[in-house]
């Protein structure tokens, strides 16, 4: 893959990466306090669904390192390696807890009545999200090993 491209790529990640931690920092506290004010009967679910947003930034930034490393490993011609199979794995696996996060989180503000359609429904958009994410980077693994397990047949074939 020419250098261009992985360049382009990287600085996606990167833009990717501020732009979420710059709403982690500056815009879910305030819309966190917004929401209390304006539904009072909530206010006590500020916290609880602001740490579980902050909760779920972890496994999205351990997933964009990975998309990181994958990025370098392409660069370095070594796309077809077992340590670009083992950051597909993290990908796919950081994708499935960030849904299940969420669909935990749902099912807790159901339970309270507290899961207005709005939010239920860009809840659902994420968890789909991350299930395609999660599906894809599974595929793109079980690819990858077969083509290593391919490459290292045909480098023992005479």
């Amino acid at each position: 893959m020419k250098r261009g491209t992985t360049v382009f790529l990287k600085a996606a990640l990167i833009v990717i990466g501020l732009l979420v931690l710059g709403l982690c920092i500056f815009a879910l506290p305030r819309l966190a306090g917004y929401s209390a004010e304006t539904f009072p009967e909530y206010a006590s679910l500020r916290y609880p669904v602001l740490i579980g947003m902050y909760v779920t930034v972890i496994p999205f930034f351990i997933g964009l390192f990975q998309a990181w490393r994958l990025l370098q490993y392409i660069e370095k011609n070594e796309a077809f390696s077992k340590l670009a199979v083992g950051s597909l794995g993290l990908i796919k696996v950081c994708a499935a807890v960030i849904g299940a996060i969420y669909i935990i989180g749902m099912v807790v503000l159901f339970v309270q009545n507290a899961l207005h359609p709005g939010i239920a429904l860009m809840g659902l958009v994420i968890v789909f999200a991350t299930l395609v994410v999660s599906v894809f980077a599974a595929v793109l693994q079980a690819l990858l090993k077969n083509a290593i397990e391919f490459k290292e047949e045909n480098e023992l074939t005479i």
